[in-house]
């Protein structure tokens, strides 16, 4: 496998904040969190979604912060929004009541049907390594309508079986997931440093879409915790485009700290 960036002129986050960002296009609003995901959707919108409206969690609605934002409390959220309430408010009357589109999460854990563990590493009585928790990240899996994954990929953190699951995916079983009355529809979308996944239909099982450029089928088998569904379309990931880098490098992250 080549080292993604070491000889393509991006790194791998660069690589992951791309290709996110670019399934933003024509979203209206999104839930997001400090880190990576922010870069994305400052990136989308700057490039395929102008009017995409940011939320975060701490009670900012339509921030465009002027830097990049050290916590989800941090001041600079409050530029531009169009609204700055408690996160009681933004939880009960924009998440619960179905008003956000889009959200990303990320885990120490996932599985096949895209559930995440941000708890525990081990028996949860006596856990080799207690988590921060969950935060809003289930209630947020719960009522978002789509659920973006943003994480890297490696054995330990793709497994079989979650060791606690603090965040809802699919059940595997699409009838019972529709019953569950809940406004989200699940995860959508798991982008990685070695490629991008989506969810089939009929399962809710994890599938391969595209590797990502330099990376080999048996890369990604051997860094997941079971043998991957693969689509009968499987393609290259588009890598990043000049402008998407220059906004990265120059505008949303220029000391590096996400993406170096």
């Amino acid at each position: 496998m080549s080292e993604a960036g070491a000889d393509l002129g991006y790194t791998k986050a660069e690589l992951m904040i791309a290709a996110s960002a670019r399934q933003l296009g024509g979203v209206s609003n999104c839930f997001v969190g400090v880190g990576l995901p922010n870069i994305v959707c400052n990136l989308a919108q700057r490039t395929v979604a102008p009017d995409l409206q940011l939320v975060y969690e701490s009670g900012v609605f339509g921030a465009r912060p002027e830097r990049l934002p050290l916590s989800i409390g941090d001041p600079t959220l409050a530029t531009g929004s169009t609204a700055v309430t408690s996160m009681f408010d933004l939880f009960a009357f924009y998440l619960q009541a179905g008003l956000i589109d889009v959200a990303f999460l990320g885990g120490a854990q996932i599985d096949r049907h895209g559930n995440l563990n941000t708890t525990v590493i081990g028996d949860y009585a006596d856990p080799k390594v207690r988590l921060p928790g969950s935060g809003g990240a289930c209630e947020i899996a719960i009522h978002a309508r789509q659920i973006l994954v943003i994480m890297r990929q490696a054995q330990r953190s793709f497994v079989e079986r979650l060791d606690f699951r603090t965040s809802p995916g699919h059940s595997g079983d699409p009838a019972h997931d529709a019953a569950r009355g809940w406004h989200g529809g699940g995860p959508s979308s798991v982008v990685t440093d070695l490629a991008t996944y989506g969810f089939d239909d009929a399962t809710g099982e994890m599938t391969l879409r595209t590797l990502h450029p330099g990376v080999r089928l048996d890369d990604v088998r051997d860094n997941m915790g079971w043998e991957p569904r693969i689509a009968s379309d499987l393609d290259e990931t588009r890598p990043p485009s000049e402008e998407e880098l220059g906004l990265i490098r120059e505008e949303l992250d220029p000391g590096g700290v996400y993406t170096k």
